[in-house]
């Protein structure tokens, strides 16, 4: 059951790193999930203290993944159509084959977002569009640090503890 745990874990863990970029998959939680799970193996000791904390940080990172790219938006004249315009062309550049295409999908879709809401301003269309790419950028590197933290936790608790498991 030991082994089954860990590899589930591995694989919750890995899905983080992944999940920092994708909208769908909250990246630190999912991470976090791969913490506990490697916890619940009779291997590894329970430190309820570890797996708070790490909790609390990836509940606090959760909310300000859909805080940041709005605030981006708004500080730079954004409305709530650029941040849905983001989310929408960040999904769509995923499927692109084009490098880069998730910052160039999410771009994209603030401005066709923003232009809907008002097609007479394109200066703040593009203004806007560029707050909610940095929010988003921003976003995206913040879950993707702490879920890159969480690989790290998971593989120092592996080998602190690998004698147990194996």
């Amino acid at each position: 059951m030991d082994i089954l745990l860990t590899i589930l874990g591995f694989l919750f863990v890995c899905l983080g790193i992944i999940g920092a970029f994708l909208p769908v998959l909250p990246g630190p939680i999912t991470s976090w999930l791969g913490l506990l799970l490697l916890s619940l193996t009779k291997a590894v000791p329970q430190d309820w203290l570890f797996l708070g904390i790490t909790l609390a940080i990836a509940i606090i990172i959760f909310f300000l993944d859909y805080m940041i790219p709005a605030m981006g938006a708004k500080r730079f004249g954004g409305t709530k159509y650029g941040v849905y315009g983001t989310t929408i062309g960040l999904i769509i550049g995923l499927f692109s084959p084009i490098p880069f295409g998730i910052i160039i999908g999410a771009f994209l879709g603030a401005l066709i977002g923003e232009l809907i809401y008002d097609s007479k301003d394109t200066n703040r269309a593009i203004k806007a569009s560029f707050g909610a790419l940095l929010g988003f950028i921003t976003s995206a590197t913040i879950k993707f640090l702490i879920a890159a933290v969480y690989f790290v936790l998971f593989f120092t608790k592996l080998w602190e503890y690998k004698d147990a498991l194996i």
